[in-house]
């Protein structure tokens, strides 16, 4: 059996402690950072920490301390192009994407894939906290959630494929937080005690709009915000600035509160309604990966997410084309977006997933979606 591994790794505490584990389990590892944009090519300041110097030299130095080769890998022209500029054409067609789950796809466990095979390594390991099972019964590789629900990125991983999933590892799987710090502490890690990024990677204080404008070189015009019924409110300050279920900085006085409840990057639109507005119970999605089956043949009852800390809801599955699922909720849900990944779980297993294209979320209300 081939037991070469290469680790990815961050410079964060979960990948390191990954990569310990790996090593304990006998395999020979070797260590990697993706280094994925230049913080001046994408107008971050020098302080901006993800990908800096420090991550690259905290993955170093475990790797020194764990005795494994170490690498960094020059991915930033593919992160560009399937993460980044995925990113910008979602927000400027009217859509909310989910650029991790890009990085995951696109980056992690097809770019890094290709590049542990040249390197003769049969497995791809990463300090996800979720866990990958072989069901005999089926002949098929399962995602499953982690055991800690409080860590659980089962939802940002629905899209690996049955080759994929037979030649990655995640040995945290089984632990919580507290278990992982612990262990790099006792092996005297330097990032046992560093903070988990929260931020988007390439984008700095959270101004997307800023740095869409930015990367493209030119401003998105004001527009006007309307109501259900089309009556104008305000101005908006450009289509990129807003997303389904938003209500702060629309910078209006209104007499009540009012949420985005579309975008329409044609009519250059946004459209507001009352909370009630934001509910809908159903949904279509595309750009399917189904991991427990091949395809659904008939209804099926799943639960069902929508974004990654929403807790999963019951909802009926009806598979309508060779890309296409229709998703009816028993219960309506809030703020249902396009462009953010929707996916299914039966119990602790991940059934497969996509990204959303169409929500019952239009002009009507709540009373009109549960018609």
């Amino acid at each position: 059996m081939n037991k070469k591994a290469l680790i990815a790794m961050s410079g964060g505490v979960d990948s390191s402690v990954a990569a310990c584990l790996t090593k304990e389990q006998g395999y020979d590892c070797i260590g990697v950072t993706m280094k994925l944009f230049q913080n001046d090519e994408i107008f971050l300041s020098g302080e901006h920490t993800c990908c800096s110097l420090d991550d690259v030299e905290d993955a170093r130095s475990v790797a020194f301390s764990l005795g494994i080769p170490y690498y960094v890998f020059n991915f930033k022209d593919r992160f560009r192009e399937d993460v980044i500029d995925r990113f910008v054409s979602a927000y400027v067609s009217g859509a909310t994407p989910n650029p991790c789950i890009d990085c995951n796809r696109f980056l992690k466990f097809r770019k890094l894939f290709h590049r542990a095979r040249e390197l003769g390594c049969n497995y791809v390991v990463t300090g996800h906290y979720a866990r990958i099972d072989y069901d005999s019964l089926t002949g098929r590789y399962v995602l499953k959630k982690a055991l800690d629900p409080s860590k659980d990125q089962s939802y940002v991983l629905y899209s690996l494929t049955q080759e994929q999933l037979s030649h990655v590892r995640f040995p945290l799987g089984d632990m919580t937080k507290e278990e992982t710090r612990a262990l790099a502490e006792a092996h005297g890690f330097v990032n046992a005690k560093k903070h988990d990024s929260q931020d988007l990677c390439f984008v700095q204080n959270g101004k997307y709009g800023d740095f869409i404008e930015q990367y493209l070189g030119k401003k998105f015009p004001e527009g006007d915000f309307v109501d259900q019924n089309g009556r104008v409110l305000g101005r908006h300050r450009g289509i990129i600035r807003y997303t389904i279920g938003q209500r702060k900085g629309l910078g209006l006085s209104l007499p009540a509160p009012m949420y985005v409840t579309g975008v329409d990057p044609v009519q250059n639109t946004v459209t507001l309604g009352f909370h009630e507005d934001l509910f809908s119970r159903t949904l279509t999605a595309s750009d399917l990966n189904l991991i427990t089956l091949d395809q659904i043949n008939r209804p099926m009852r799943l639960k069902a997410k929508v974004r990654y800390r929403q807790p999963e809801q019951w909802a009926t599955v009806t598979q309508t084309g060779a890309d296409q699922l229709q998703v009816v909720f028993d219960q309506p849900q809030r703020a249902i977006t396009k462009g953010q990944a929707l996916v299914l779980y039966d119990g602790d297993k991940v059934v497969g997933g996509g990204t959303i294209q169409n929500t019952g979320l239009s002009q009507n209300s709540i009373s009109d979606s549960l018609e």
